[in-house]
């Protein structure tokens, strides 16, 4: 019997056609790969998004290494997958042979012999196949998991980095992106960006890497190895396939035109038919991120909603938000029940279609039975491979609905940096305003051409009524309004310190909430048990080891004092405090500014407060008079005391 193919130079073929295939692949991916970062609506903001991941010095040789070892074994899958469909024609065909060889009874010894031998040495090649098989797919599932985690890693420190650069977390609320697009209502930039930079990101990285490399050892389900398939068993399909009469006219190789045009036609129409889940799967993103952060709210604000006894009107927008993320999974579900329906008619089709079309020539004894397995095997095979394209295109509109919220919050990042701030000037033990002018975004005035100088010891008190720009005068100075106009000469870095009325308390344990935003062991536990003993917490001292919410186990009283021992920590030359009393009593707020003025006698203090006993702590009152008028005058020296 005759074999399908020449086994025993079999290594030396396939090593020929790898290299061959891997060539022609990189310079496809090459030229393709810059068409789209150059041309296509969703490839230039991915190209952003990873771009540095392959160029930048650090990761790009060890990036570009796992690119290429899983191009090779994708390619090599394929290899395998064509070996395969050799080994069933030769079975079948032995499987045939021996069938004849015993129906011809005494006759057909020799046949029956020969379909044996076949028939044995089809299984030793399938054991060798099945060996190199399963090694080659566990070695891509682990190289293709260590790539999804190496990009996810580049992509989350670079996002989370670019997020908290020059306030960017903060800033980027104040971003307009102006988009007037097709997808401007899907192109919101900042809504929910910790899901931005953990889910989005995730999902790039898993979804990117199975789109292109494709997973769990598939031949048919990554843009590589389907490409590599196509033009295989196109090859094969070819040689195997006759011509057909259709309607009187003779149509040669048949079988390679059915599969093409029989899965471009249910591509087409499965587009059309998933084309709205791009949308719908964005919306689906952003509405479950806003009801789970409402219930996040509800966490962090327990003690405030229980003493209002909020439950009910609590639980009636938790409901509201969670109807808008159930009417957008129904209408995700109407058009996945079409394109999955679809799906699964082409998908059970394509399974018989290729045996009624050979059935044929099978009949008169053109083709052997192995033949027409083959046949089959190439046929689902190429039909698989073309339907990549169809069939991922559910997780094509998820992947691309990550890339435009992800290049979203970068792009409001980028955006927030280049509002306006207050000009600042580093000097040392001092603190001058200059013409500073303060607005609302709508551009009312709050503050118009403040100009004043402070001196080591000096403290002023900033007062007003509520929304004269107390605080937002404070943000201005600190860099975080936009809406800001003049000149802030202070000490540089962490010699000056703002503190706002509800302290911020980081995760972990006691010493980190304490030193925070210093290290813990830049400042060591003795000195945090000591400032804590002089800020009237002495009880803490012992807890320092404690990975608490600490934010939930201190009263705001007892985080206030803590803000007051974050300065005893870091000794700024100046200190900015809004409210930073309002929780504490009138005797421990004379206690905690007489402890910071005998402390740090030098640093400048500038506080914001309602309270008329926070006077006597300060040598100079900035009055906020409303419509950007501004009146500064001297404590009086019986409040100053």
């Amino acid at each position: 019997m005759e074999y399908s193919i020449d086994w025993g130079n079999e290594v030396w073929n396939s090593l020929r056609w790898l290299a061959i295939a891997f060539a022609i692949t990189v310079v496809s991916i090459a030229v393709l790969g810059w068409l789209l970062a150059r041309y296509s609506r969703w490839g230039r903001p991915f190209w952003n998004l990873v771009g540095g991941f392959f160029t930048e010095r650090e990761t790009r040789v060890r990036a570009w290494t796992y690119v290429i070892v899983l191009i090779v074994l994708g390619l090599f899958g394929v290899r395998i997958t064509v070996l395969f469909s050799y080994f069933g024609n030769d079975l079948f065909t032995a499987m045939q042979t021996i069938a004849q060889g015993v129906s011809a009874g005494d006759g057909g010894q020799a046949m029956l012999d020969a379909g044996k031998s076949a028939f044995w040495h089809s299984m030793a090649v399938f054991g060798i196949l099945a060996t190199i098989h399963v090694i080659r797919t566990l070695i891509e599932l682990y190289l293709g998991a260590a790539f999804e985690i190496k990009m996810r890693w580049w992509l989350t420190a670079g996002a989370t980095a670019d997020w908290m650069q020059d306030n960017a977390f903060y800033r980027n609320r104040f971003v307009d992106l102006g988009d007037t697009s097709k997808d401007a209502d899907i192109q919101p930039g900042i809504d929910n960006p910790d899901q931005r930079i953990e889910a989005d990101i995730t999902n790039i990285a898993s979804t990117g890497r199975g789109l292109f490399f494709g997973s769990g050892g598939s031949t048919s389900n990554g843009l590589i190895p389907a490409v590599a398939t196509i033009v295989s068993f196109t090859i094969i399909l070819w040689n195997l396939s006759g011509p057909v009469d259709l309607l009187g006219v003779e149509i040669p190789r048949m079988m390679v035109w059915l599969v093409l045009m029989f899965v471009l036609v249910a591509t087409v129409i499965a587009f059309w038919i998933g084309r709205p889940l791009i949308r719908l799967n964005f919306w689906r993103e952003r509405l479950t991120a806003n009801f789970r952060y409402s219930l996040v709210r509800i966490r962090d604000g327990a003690e405030n909603v229980a003493f209002y006894g909020g439950e009910r009107v609590e639980h009636a927008g938790l409901m509201s938000r969670f109807s808008a993320v159930v009417a957008n999974y129904w209408r995700i579900i109407y058009v996945s029940i079409a394109f999955s329906g679809w799906n699964f008619i082409i998908s059970q089709t394509v399974r018989v279609l290729p045996y009624v079309v050979q059935a044929p020539r099978f009949f008169d004894g053109r083709i052997t039975l192995g033949d027409m397995t083959q046949t089959s095997d190439a046929f689902i095979n190429m039909a698989d491979a073309l339907s990549f394209f169809r069939e991922s295109y559910a997780d094509f509109t998820n992947f691309r609905a990550s890339i435009i919220r992800l290049d979203g919050l970068q792009s409001a990042d980028e955006s927030s940096r280049s509002l306006k701030k207050i000009t600042t000037v580093d000097v040392d033990r001092a603190v001058r305003l200059a013409d500073v002018d303060i607005t609302t975004p709508d551009g009312d005035e709050l503050i118009r051409d403040l100009s004043l100088t402070l001196a080591p010891g000096d403290a002023l008190v900033v007062k007003g009524r509520s929304g004269s720009g107390k605080t937002t005068l404070l943000r201005g100075l600190a860099g975080l309004w936009p809406f800001v106009d003049g000149e802030f000469s202070r000490p540089a870095g962490d010699r000056t310190l703002f503190l706002s009325q509800i302290p911020y308390i980081p995760l972990g344990d006691l010493r980190t909430a304490v030193a925070y935003p210093a290290l813990p062991d830049d400042v060591g536990d003795e000195s945090i048990r000591s400032v804590l003993e002089k800020v009237f917490l002495p009880h803490l001292t012992s807890r320092l080891d404690e990975e608490q919410d600490w934010s939930k186990v201190l009263s705001p009283g007892e985080q206030q004092r803590v803000a007051f021992a974050r300065v005893l920590l870091t000794k700024p030359e100046v200190v900015f405090m809004d409210e930073a009393t309002s929780a504490v009593d009138e005797g421990l707020e004379f206690s905690l500014y007489t402890l910071i003025r005998s402390e740090l006698p030098t640093t400048i203090v500038v506080s914001i407060s309602h309270r008329s006993s926070t006077d006597q702590h300060h040598t100079e009152v900035l009055e906020l008079t409303g419509g950007g008028t501004w009146e500064l005058r001297p404590v009086p020296s019986t409040a100053g005391g």
